[in-house]
């Protein structure tokens, strides 16, 4: 349980908010109806929170570095937020984040009253930020976990975990209140997607502090059926030129080389053009810089707007209008692969594969169909990596056939069948040859766990008990120790006993148990050659792969 938030904390709460969106990003993104219903919160507000920890891991502010570090944590994550924010709720986000920084960076760690402060005073600052705001949405939520986390305070709660429980259970209350505040989600039958997004946010702050993930409902898809809610947009009738009617385009930009007084003329100037109007500003080492986001049916006109206030740079124009499904590019070619936890989805994706997320409840067929069909790809192979998602990727494979898809599932069982498969993935074979070349990989690839057992049961090893920690292979339990280390050292040694020259390593959140193993083998097996990968699942210590 921890007194109160200081840099170590603030990076761990950051972790767990990129892990928990990563999880349900999809499920936030079949909320998405309001202000436009683009499909895009989740995968916004996830992006948003990765900046600001990319922004943490480059300034080194960890654990290990903490003490050498020339800035608070709180503003080094408020700073990567601004700076990356994608996106209406990502931009929102950002703003409560630097808000939060403007109270507590440099004043010492954050027990629970600084932290309850805070939370309002940043719940203000998002407000103000947002030239419309409307009620039902990401600003309510917001304002209401504040206000709760006050009332935890003034009520004599004055402990941190006290206050973030109350700051999380008054946003969930605020958020289960949002469809009768606004009519396009009362007809959608959703609740607010950028407040359900902020409600995880402020749940992974709940683990960070007391170590115990709170127990919520799951967030509910989108009822099925059509909804005619197509956004709201404003605009003012005093533009030269007024565009034809249409939903318009996101448009966002940095402005760098500007001042306070230009960008309140911009705002003005933004406001008469469009409508989700939020302008966020943060300091930088080379000076202030401001984020600037509007939904606009006048593109070049926000955009000389930015021209005039400073100067406008990473500039995105994305088109407002309903996403269709991309039709199948011939002879492109995709994978997509079924992960556990985002520590392996970037394992994957930074071979250029297209991952879904396991989240709390599992994977479906649908949630392996839109990636599919998302790939716009005409050749697409599916590695489920866990048998019993097998069947789900199969018929999600058939479904996607009949749009026009040239679709194979690899049967891999294991992540590390997974990677022994893309490792051997060449465009530049014909696809079908191609994909026997990866199930081969697959097939040949010995895989083994190591895990903690979580009631009695009677295994192929004899009697496991509560917290014995397990060695299986292939799916069949070989070893019961109590030591995670002396297991997978045995369970390695007769694996290899059968041969082998490629031994790869998926290492949970214990990294000692990772650094154990590596020099077993470098001194058992010093022939075998060895690839380890931190970030998997912290409820899987040790995944193996031999080949």
């Amino acid at each position: 349980m921890l007194p109160a938030l200081d840099d170590a904390a603030v990076g761990q709460w950051c972790r767990a908010a990129v892990s928990a969106l990563s999880e349900s990003r999809g499920r936030l993104d079949d909320l998405n109806v309001f202000p436009v219903p683009d499909g895009d919160t989740g995968t916004n507000l996830l992006l948003t929170v990765q900046a600001a920890q990319a922004a943490l891991d480059e300034a080194a502010l960890d654990e290990a570095a903490l003490d050498e570090a020339a800035e608070s944590a709180w503003t080094v994550l408020a700073r990567g937020a601004v700076l990356g924010a994608r996106g209406n709720s990502g931009t929102i986000i950002a703003q409560l984040l630097r808000g939060l920084a403007d109270q507590l960076a440099d004043a010492g760690p954050a027990d629970g009253p600084a932290f309850a402060a805070a939370l309002q005073k940043a719940a203000d600052a998002a407000y103000a930020a947002v030239a419309d705001p409307e009620e039902g949405t990401f600003l309510t939520v917001a304002r209401a976990g504040g206000e709760a986390a006050a009332a935890a305070v003034a009520a004599g709660g004055t402990e941190l975990a006290a206050v973030v429980r109350a700051a999380a259970d008054g946003a969930r209350a605020a958020l289960e209140a949002t469809p009768g505040q606004l009519a396009a989600l009362r007809d959608a039958g959703v609740v607010d997607a950028g407040g359900a997004g902020l409600c995880l946010v402020l749940d992974a702050l709940v683990t960070t502090v007391t170590g115990t993930e709170p127990a919520r409902p799951p967030l509910v898809h989108r009822p099925a059926g059509p909804h005619h809610h197509h956004g709201h947009h404003q605009h003012g009738g005093d533009l030269p030129h007024q565009p034809p009617p249409g939903p318009g385009s996101e448009v966002q930009y940095l402005l760098a080389d500007s001042d306070e007084a230009a960008v309140a003329r911009l705002q003005e100037r933004l406001a008469r053009l469009g409508d989700s109007l939020v302008i966020v500003g943060v300091d930088t080492p080379a000076g202030r810089e401001w984020n600037v986001h509007v939904h606009t049916l006048d593109v070049g006109a926000a955009i000389e707007a930015g021209i005039e206030a400073g100067r406008p740079h990473r500039i995105s124009v994305t088109p407002l209008a309903p996403v269709r499904p991309p039709a199948p590019v011939p002879d492109a070619r995709a994978i997509v692969a079924v992960v556990p936890s985002a520590g392996v989805a970037q394992l994957f994706t930074g071979e250029g594969v297209r991952v879904v997320t396991c989240g709390e409840d599992g994977v479906t067929e649908d949630d392996v169909l839109a990636e599919i069909i998302g790939s716009a790809a005409a050749g697409v192979v599916v590695l489920p990596n866990d048998p019993a998602l097998t069947a789900a990727a199969s018929r999600a494979a058939e479904r996607a056939r009949e749009e026009g898809r040239d679709v194979f599932v690899v049967p891999t069982r294991s992540p590390v069948q997974g990677l022994a498969a893309i490792a051997v993935a060449d465009p530049s074979r014909r696809f079908d040859d191609d994909v026997i070349a990866m199930a081969e990989a697959a097939a040949a690839t010995r895989w083994a766990e190591v895990t903690r057992a979580e009631q009695e049961a009677l295994t192929s090893a004899g009697l496991c008990r509560p917290g014995d920690v397990l060695g299986s292979a292939e799916g069949d339990v070989l070893l019961i120790g109590g030591e995670p280390a002396a297991v997978a050292c045995e369970l390695l040694d007769r694996m290899l006993s059968a041969g082998g020259e490629l031994v790869t390593l998926v290492v949970g959140t214990d990294t000692a148990l990772g650094d154990a193993v590596c020099a077993h083998l470098g001194s058992a097996h010093p022939t075998v050659e060895v690839t380890r990968y931190d970030g998997g699942p912290g409820g899987l210590p040790l995944q193996v792969g031999v080949e």
